[in-house]
């Protein structure tokens, strides 16, 4: 295959690609594209937040009827926040990090062409696409973009009359989440066959990279949790357009008593969160995969603990589908449940500590080239550890139910799924980047950019976790109707500062890869000196990835700094690819 060169055009190379390396370009673009909307979005409403009475011109420049005279309408704040979220789990993170680096690393990594199907591949991306074109369209709707928040949670989602934004603009959201749906499933498939059926000879389970275990559990935890969130999206379709009851029981509009009877929101928790919890981790598991990749390479260290992080990987997958209960303590749920639902999610407290302990234990002592990948990493693993803590009052039924619903809650899940997935995204950029465009991203600005994140990512989300103590509801577009809040109004000023200053700061990132595209210094073909496959690939993009013969593997991925036994570094070199057999009186790992 390798030696076989059709003539390709513009349309089937750049657009229509079949190869996984273009595939993997088209939805890092795309995901940045939306994560500039996402992040725009969020600095609105946070200027809304910290000065509720002021006008802002740039309100109404961008939010038209919803934002007149400078001032954002709550339905317009409601609908910002929705959106946002929606863009930022859905179409940076999963797309960001799944859809780019999933495709990107699976064959390079494993030792394969490409993925098992080149077609699917490409169809996969195109619904992804064309579910970010109808997200994005959906916010020009006249009557309102969807504002049930990203959890859709009916009546709002399920009564095309309760809100503005309950009418088209939801449902061109559940248009676009069914696409995305559909594309996510499709990617899924495609990856799991490609990595338990492609690989090289000698790539055996226990010689995987610990980002294809990551990429590989990912995509099964997409498989068995995706598909509940079709059918929750579904029925609320039918509730919305066909007059059935799934949701929706004696609702009361404007004083008309509406038909509906029998049916429950609470279902649709169950359904959404039974999603919306493993979404966590698939965010997060190759965010963390990448994290491993990074760190041993850039420690000159051997991973710590391999087996173990394995291990950690396909426990946190289990019981991130047993825990969805508890973002749902204050519906009314048995207590009994309740404790069980506890049990769970403190469980998995444990796996998540074993990963956090075993970077730290790479990273010790280790000789560490100190690489924008490698800080953002090291910062991956600070949020990660940060924002897990919180979730071990969250994940306590009793605890809970103090904080639920309130900016705890935000700071929480933004420290330790948004922050560390993106970090970690970050991570796999500048790492890869060589990989995908032939050439260098400059160090200075990717210095400038950790540093402004890093510092604005704690000062946005730190402060918010007091003033959700203090009981500062979340999604509310103004607090200055409760005197009780008004000493807080100086903090949310403070957070929106750093808010500001953040989302900024991602215009040099932005500035740094699309300059680099064209203008980056040329790489070498293993400028980290690294030993996975995927540096054993030409520098050149070729459709198959390698000339003539796909290379053998024989060893782990983590022969950094190998010492023989008169104490000397084996070839006199800290890495040892996985292409270089077994010496004799070496050890495998």
């Amino acid at each position: 295959m390798s030696d076989h060169h059709h003539k390709e055009t513009f349309v089937t190379k750049y657009i229509f690609s079949q190869d996984h390396k273009m595939i993997a370009k088209q939805y890092l673009i795309t995901g940045m594209f939306m994560g500039v909307i996402g992040v725009f979005m969020s600095m609105l409403f946070r200027l809304q937040l910290a000065y509720p009475e002021q006008s802002f011109s740039i309100i109404e420049a961008f939010l038209g009827k919803g934002g007149e005279g400078g001032i954002m309408t709550p339905d317009m704040y409601m609908g910002l926040v929705t959106i946002h979220g929606t863009i930022m789990v859905f179409f940076v993170l999963t797309a960001g990090l799944s859809g780019t680096f999933s495709n990107l690393l699976i064959p390079l990594q494993i030792g394969a062409r490409d993925m098992a199907s080149g077609f699917l591949n490409m169809i996969s991306y195109w619904l992804f696409f064309l579910s970010s074109v109808i997200m994005f369209l959906s916010i020009f709707v006249h009557t309102g973009m969807a504002s049930a928040g990203w959890t859709i949670y009916p009546p709002l989602s399920a009564l095309p009359q309760a809100m503005s934004g309950s009418g088209l603009g939801m449902t061109l959201w559940l248009v676009s989440m069914a696409i995305f749906i559909a594309s996510s499933l499709l990617g899924s498939l495609n990856y799991i066959v490609t990595v338990l059926n492609l690989r090289t000879k000698g790539m055996k389970m226990t010689r995987l990279p610990l980002t294809i275990w990551a990429f590989l559990i990912t995509a099964i935890i997409g498989v068995v949790s995706f598909p509940v969130l079709l059918s929750a999206a579904l029925l609320l379709i039918f509730d919305r357009s066909f007059g059935t009851s799934f949701y929706l029981s004696d609702i009361f509009i404007q004083g008309e008593v509406l038909h509906y009877k029998g049916g429950s929101p609470i279902l649709f928790e169950h359904l959404f969160w039974f999603l919306g919890h493993p979404e966590v981790y698939i965010i997060l598991l190759p965010a963390l995969g990448i994290t491993s990749e990074v760190i041993s390479t850039n420690a000159r260290k051997p991973i710590f603990g391999y087996r173990a992080m394995i291990g950690s990987i396909m426990a946190i997958a289990f019981l991130s589908t047993i825990v969805w209960g508890h973002h749902m303590f204050v519906t009314g749920m048995n207590p009994f449940l309740g404790s069980v639902f506890t049990f769970t999610t403190l469980l998995i407290a444990i796996p998540s500590a074993v990963k956090a302990f075993n970077y730290i234990t790479t990273l010790w002592k280790g000789n560490l080239q100190l690489n924008p990948a490698m800080l953002f990493s090291i910062g991956m693993v600070s949020t990660f550890i940060t924002g897990g803590l919180t979730g071990l009052i969250l994940g306590d039924s009793a605890l809970d139910i103090n904080v639920h619903d309130t900016m705890f809650v935000v700071a929480h899940f933004h420290l330790v799924m948004g922050i560390s997935a993106l970090f970690g995204m970050f991570a796999g950029v500048y790492h890869w980047f060589p990989k995908m465009y032939g050439r260098m991203m400059s160090k200075d600005m990717g210095y400038l950019h950790f540093w402004i994140t890093a510092i604005s990512a704690y000062g946005v989300f730190f402060p918010m976790h007091f003033v959700g103590l203090a009981g500062l509801p979340r999604r509310y577009y103004s607090n200055s109707a409760f005197p009780i809040f008004d000493d807080l109004l100086h903090i949310n000023k403070v957070i929106t500062v750093f808010a500001l200053i953040g989302g900024i700061a991602q215009l040099i990132f932005l500035a740094n890869f699309f300059f680099s595209i064209k203008k980056g210094r040329k790489t070498v073909q293993n400028p980290w000196k690294g030993n996975t496959l995927e540096w054993t690939a030409p520098v050149e993009h070729i459709h198959g990835n390698w000339r003539g013969e796909i290379p053998e593997v024989h060893r782990w991925a983590y022969d950094y700094s190998k010492i023989d036994e008169n104490g000397d570094l084996w070839g006199g070199q800290d890495f040892t690819p996985q292409t270089v057999p077994i010496r004799n009186g070496e050890e495998e790992f």
